[in-house]
């Protein structure tokens, strides 16, 4: 139980496996001899699913800590700039109308009772467009940042999309280049067991036994590690949120010159929502579904109806069907075996939780390396503490979007409003929200899943109607009005300055971005 930690292996690539690779072996130098060895291990015949494209803007500070250059990544993995997800039609199912989730803060966000004052003088308008100035950029298409702005700095915050194959491939480049991480190309045949219940090491076809001192299982849904070998179960949400199934499709531009949406754009529909995410060179679009509620051509027409009227080419290929089962594992890391990625759980890819879950579970990995076997208990028990509140946190928020919804036209959105589905911590937010706005009162921990800005963002852009003793604390307003001209002249000035996505994009594409 004394014998230090030296060893990590990492069975499975793709984009978790990578940063997973990338976090720990920058962390711990792994490219001097004596320190910590990370091993990656993939299937040469197993592809990974690369659906998710988008990131929250924690990626920034990940690419930063690992190393890599942001022009390269721009370069390399077909990635542009995303500053939050417009919502259609999820509020009483007319496509016209929507509300934003922007990265910004509202201006004066803990100075003022900013809620009050919208809902007195401005509630007409869509509550993202009078507290913050990024709805703004993305109405018109701008870029969060000036050519002459370094790496990873930002005038507006932001995340990315990008091409979720070209990114593991960047990733493992930078790994094996730079962070010295070895790489295997190779089958595990099986896994074999110490006498203490550990994994003592992988039989593998080329390699022999891979032995470890840790064992981060990456292998996607089929959980290889964590959840055949331990028997781990899944917790099941499928109740909570029913989404299950997905149809996901790549879709050329008209034109090469074709505008590059600054946010991703959520689009409800009869049975699930689609998601429409514009990359350099094409659009990402999918349909996610109930598979209670339709099926699979019942998706692909609606799809298909999407695309017809979005603009997109009568000749497109067959969309790639994809399964999950929604929910995760409430044991994450099991003796020296600790999941991470899809290996862990998956949920529906409404607000982009998958990537951020993947960062945040391989930092705390990263910087709370057990020392020992011994210290592996305390840290593995603090480690599932921590997700486990952390995977509660993003199914009460996703299930926040469902819930405010009026839409009465399909059993689906009428079924998910009905109380029996909804979590009792969720339940008790509302009651409490009828009264006072979110706020970091209810929210305990220091890294939040969300902020209680994005909260208010999503509970006003639905229209939730609080009682009228939520203007508690609102005796102010002009404080309030001051935040709100801020807002306004901040968008004004901004838009006269910042480029088009695409044009930035292009710079730095033929210049690049100066290095910090």
């Amino acid at each position: 139980m004394e014998q230090s930690i030296k060893q990590v292996v990492i069975v499975g690539g793709g984009s978790a496996g990578w940063l997973t690779a990338a976090l720990i072996a920058a962390e711990h130098r792994s490219d001097r001899p004596g320190n910590l060895q990370v091993t990656l291990i993939e299937s040469p015949d197993v592809p990974a699913i690369g659906v998710g494209e988008g990131t929250w803007p924690s990626m920034r500070d990940t690419l930063r800590r690992v190393g890599v250059s942001e022009t390269e990544f721009f370069r390399q993995c077909d990635a542009s700039f995303k500053q939050g997800t417009r919502f259609r039609g999820w509020v009483d199912g007319d496509i016209g109308h929507h509300y934003d989730h922007p990265f910004v803060l509202p201006e004066g966000y803990t100075e003022a009772n900013l809620v009050a004052q919208w809902r007195r003088q401005h509630a007409q308008r869509p509550f993202a467009e009078v507290v913050c100035f990024q709805s703004t950029l993305c109405d018109v298409g701008l870029a969060p940042k000036q050519p002459q702005t370094p790496e990873f700095a930002a005038v507006a915050n932001y995340g990315y999309h990008l091409d979720a194959g070209k990114f593991g491939v960047f990733l493992r480049q930078h790994c094996i280049d730079k962070l010295g991480v070895r790489h295997l190309l190779d089958h595990m045949d099986g896994v074999n067991a110490a006498d203490n219940g550990d994994i003592a090491s992988l039989s593998t076809r080329l390699n022999g036994l891979l032995e470890a001192d840790l064992f981060i299982d990456c292998t996607g849904m089929a959980s290889l590690l964590l959840g055949q070998h331990y028997g781990i179960p899944l917790r099941s949400e499928r109740e909570v949120l029913f989404n299950d199934s997905a149809l996901a499709i790549q879709v050329p531009y008209p034109r090469d010159d074709t505008p590059i949406a600054s946010q991703t754009h959520s689009v409800a529909q009869k049975n699930g929502w689609i998601w429409d995410i514009g990359l350099p060179t094409r659009r990402g679009v999918g349909y996610v579904y109930s598979s209670a509620h339709t099926d699979d051509e019942g998706a692909r027409s609606e799809l298909l109806a999407y695309l017809r009227a979005s603009g997109a080419p009568e000749e497109l290929a067959e969309p790639r069907q994809l399964r999950f089962a929604p929910g995760y594992r409430e044991t994450l890391w099991h003796r020296n075996c600790v999941a991470v990625g899809l290996s862990s759980g998956f949920i529906e890819p409404l607000e982009a939780s998958a990537l951020a879950l993947v960062e945040m579970s391989a930092t705390m990995l990263a910087e709370q390396m057990p020392a020992t076997r011994a210290d592996m208990v305390l840290v593995a028990e603090r480690f599932n503490r921590a997700f486990r509140y952390r995977w509660s946190r993003v199914i009460d928020f996703l299930k926040l979007h469902y819930v405010l919804s009026t839409r009465d036209d399909q059993r689906y959105w009428r079924e998910h409003r009905e109380p029996g589905s909804i979590p009792d911590r969720l339940l008790e937010q509302l009651r409490l929200w009828r009264y006072q706005p979110p706020s970091r009162y209810d929210f305990s921990q220091i890294e939040e899943m969300f902020p209680s800005a994005s909260y208010q963002y999503v509970l006003y852009g639905m229209g939730f109607e609080p009682a009228h003793a939520s203007e508690r604390g609102s005796d102010r307003p002009a404080v309030a009005e001051q935040f709100f001209r801020q807002a306004a002249d901040l968008g004004a000035r901004m838009a006269r300055a910042l480029p088009s996505n695409r044009t930035l994009i292009e710079h730095i594409h033929e210049v690049g971005l100066t290095r910090i």
